[in-house]
């Protein structure tokens, strides 16, 4: 299978010094899969995810999607079609309830996708507010299965969770790869984490290497 988005000799830089965050990363990513993205505080993760989003521009190399270079097809036309974030403070509309900030993406999601992800008929109609850190990431990540954008990208979506919801969300995570077809990406430092994913990255260094199993 070809890959859906890959970053090409990407280097990335900040500052007028030009320090490199990133140098020379290649990396492929497929739909039906789940990748996690593991390394220290300040490696870059975020970085590489903001890349990947179309939220932020490489210093050379390119990012591309479906073999396309999206500084040809349009940032905000990525971000729109393509992408959807899944961020660990959840990034929820908080005075709607958990459907209806799944219907800000999708006008005809249903409450079945919710239930199917833990929550209750009666919680998908209440204010997201009411509702725990757990069940509000479960509603974060309905939020992006509804949408048509193939890809999903989580920026430690579960810094904030306790073990076992840890384990639930990663599985729902799972489960949107392999189940729905998307592809999943996730950044973390959570090396337990990272181990779930069907295929696993290290960045360290300003290098993104594979992670044997």
């Amino acid at each position: 299978m070809s890959a859906l988005l890959q970053l090409k000799n990407v280097k990335y830089t900040y500052g007028p010094a030009n320090i490199a965050v990133l140098n020379d990363v290649n990396a492929e990513f497929e739909t039906g899969k789940m990748y996690s993205i593991m390394g220290a505080s300040g490696a870059g993760k975020s970085t590489m995810l903001s890349l990947l989003a179309g939220l932020d521009t490489p210093y050379s190399g390119e990012v591309l999607f479906n073999g396309e270079n999206i500084a040809k097809t349009g940032y905000v036309e990525h971000r729109k079609k393509h992408i959807s974030l899944v961020f660990q403070n959840f990034n929820l509309i908080d005075y709607l309830t958990p459907l209806e900030n799944l219907r800000l993406v999708n006008s005809r999601a249903d409450a079945q996708v919710l239930v199917d992800l833990g929550l209750t008929e009666e919680e998908a109609n209440r204010n997201v507010t009411k509702l725990s850190g757990g069940q509000q990431q479960r509603v974060a990540i309905g939020r992006a299965l509804v949408s048509s954008a193939p890809v999903i990208l989580a920026d430690e979506p579960t810094g904030s969770l306790d073990p076992a919801t840890t384990k639930e969300v990663i599985a729902i995570l799972k489960n949107a790869a392999s189940k729905h077809g998307k592809c999943v990406i996730v950044v973390t430092h959570d090396s337990k984490v990272a181990s779930q994913a069907d295929v696993k990255y290290v960045l360290k260094n300003k290098q993104l290497t594979h992670q044997s199993a």
